[in-house]
């Protein structure tokens, strides 16, 4: 149940993760931001891919401390721009990315420490 349970979590942390990248690519791109404009908003969503394509839980974990940036920087946007699909879109996104990649990395260290341990175990 438990791999269940992480497996899920992985999907929802890439979907939630791309929905990010994408909202920020077209708020930079809607407002015609300079190019290192799209650097900030952008670049520190994409330095955690290589970690997260080969699972290390540490990116995830890093991931997490980054969302909260993006989530403080969308709050305010979202009382500036009630009206604004984009933002809340973004601020769901964000959400949603920081309590599956929390929920992720609890779920799947878990199952390595388990499998360990069953190694461990059965090497006896």
């Amino acid at each position: 149940m438990s791999r269940t349970l992480s497996s899920a979590a992985a999907r929802l942390t890439w979907l939630s993760w791309s929905v990010l990248l994408l909202q920020q690519a077209a708020d930079a791109w809607t407002h015609q931001a300079p190019w290192f404009i799209w650097v900030f908003k952008i670049l520190p969503l994409l330095l955690f891919l290589p970690g997260m394509l080969k699972d290390n839980l540490r990116s995830f974990i890093w991931l997490c401390f980054v969302c909260l940036g993006y989530f403080l920087i969308l709050v305010q946007r979202v009382f500036a721009q009630p009206d604004n699909v984009s933002v809340i879109c973004g601020l769901v996104a964000v959400v949603v990315l920081f309590i599956a990649a929390m929920l992720y990395v609890r779920w799947r260290a878990r199952e390595l420490r388990a499998s360990g341990a069953a190694q461990t175990g059965s090497g006896d």
